[in-house]
């Protein structure tokens, strides 16, 4: 797909992965909606980049709705959806204080699967039936995992759930949109350097610094971007699940 032109819409544009996805969206030429409750963040990254800062609960039909169509006004139907709005937070099924509250899990489910899937299930919507670019396609949607989808570690049972979904999800919306030339493909990051990362101290962050094979660091979120990229450019991925984690593999701890 040459994206030159194109508009793109990235859920959790506002910062870390999603920021730098915009970034290298914008630098290809595309037309950019940012999508996210952190407005301050949207807003910085809307105008250091040229795009449009959109508020969106993805958790939200109604939300999501509004801002697809706010998107749509401002660029034009997209061609490009980037799922990388998510939460983690962390909890045992039963800890010191007894189960984990139902609440609690049903939140991070309903804001990385449910929120994922909202936006998939608009942005096909709005694709279906548009005039087909080069080689029947119309779009491309990239979801975001995790390694935690494979290796939950002890304490991440919401959110390797979550993850879990959203790579059972790929495979089965890549067949039911390849008659429309949707391509749907998720990437699988392990120890990204996030600002969440950030906020670690400095002995944290050198221990998970060791823990990848190769190469001995945390990723960068310009490298889970040049992926985004390059799945844009070759039509052949499709229906896949991508681990980008220097052969990172949890333990259970």
């Amino acid at each position: 797909m040459d994206v030159n032109g194109k508009a793109a819409i990235i859920t959790g544009g506002g910062s870390g992965i999603g920021a730098e996805v915009a970034r290298h969206c914008a630098k290809a030429g595309m037309k950019v909606a940012l999508l996210d409750v952190n407005m301050d963040g949207a807003n910085a990254i809307a105008d250091e980049i040229g795009g449009t800062a959109v508020e969106c609960d993805v958790t939200s039909s109604e939300s999501a709705e509004a801002a697809i169509a706010a998107a749509r006004a401002a660029n034009g139907v997209a061609s490009l959806l980037v799922n990388c709005a998510g939460i983690a937070k962390p909890g045992r099924i039963v800890g010191r204080n007894g189960p984990l509250p139902l609440e609690a899990f049903a939140a991070v489910i309903q804001v990385n699967l449910i929120g994922s899937f909202n936006m998939i299930r608009l942005f096909g919507a709005d694709l279906y039936g548009t005039d087909p670019m080069e080689d029947g396609e119309r779009g491309l949607i990239v979801n975001t995992a995790s390694v935690a989808a494979t290796e939950g570690q002890i304490g991440q049972a919401a959110y390797a759930s979550s993850k879990g979904g959203i790579v059972s999800l790929t495979l089965v919306t890549a067949r039911e949109f390849a008659s429309q030339g949707i391509r749907v493909n998720t990437i699988a990051p392990g120890l990204i350097d996030t600002p969440m990362m950030a906020g670690l101290p400095d002995e944290a962050r050198a221990s998970l610094s060791e823990q990848p094979e190769f190469p001995k660091r945390l990723g960068r979120p310009d490298e889970y971007a040049k992926l985004v990229m390059h799945m844009c450019d070759n039509v052949l991925i499709n229906g896949s699940v991508m681990r980008l984690d220097g052969a990172l593999r949890m333990g259970a701890r």
